[in-house]
């Protein structure tokens, strides 16, 4: 069994209210995840904020436009500080992801790390040589890009 962990900090040139109010609305993950992934969220209960224990369904088509459904929970929250999302059904044998915001000098320090287990043992390692880990890079790519459109480019 391979375990993995993907790690990505962000400067923003925001507030820590208003990047909290945007992460925590699960409506706006959508907004900041690539086209070309097909992202859409299936849940009827995203239009508030997040809280402890909700279930949020999603259709994604990552690869080769092949849907695949994913369903994660939100175990745990600190306002205005953290939450963590784990999966409960989708492609991964386990996903974790851990977003983290602190105020620095002019903006905030966005952080996610993401542990996670591919799929089928051996053939999972190679796919995450291959596929997940660039796969990986490219979103959070578009994240920093999709941010910085909204709040600007960080200045010290």
């Amino acid at each position: 069994m391979a375990f993995y962990q993907f790690e990505r900090q962000q400067k923003i040139n925001a507030s820590k209210e208003e990047i909290w109010d945007f992460i925590s609305s699960p409506k706006n993950l959508k907004k900041i995840t690539p086209e070309y992934m097909r992202f859409d969220i299936t849940s009827n209960n995203v239009d508030g904020k997040m809280y402890e224990g909700m279930l949020i369904s999603y259709e994604v088509k990552p690869l080769l436009n092949i849907k695949t459904d994913w369903v994660t929970e939100i175990t745990h929250i600190k306002e205005g500080y953290f939450f963590i999302d784990e999966q409960r059904m989708g492609p991964y044998k386990m996903w974790h992801h851990q977003h983290f915001i602190e105020e620095i000098p002019n903006g905030i320090l966005m952080k996610d790390i993401v542990s996670y287990i591919p799929p089928l043992g051996l053939l999972g390692v190679i796919a995450n040589q291959v596929i997940i880990k660039r796969k990986l890079e490219q979103i959070f790519a578009y994240r920093k890009m999709a941010l910085e459109k909204k709040y600007g480019v960080y200045k010290h």
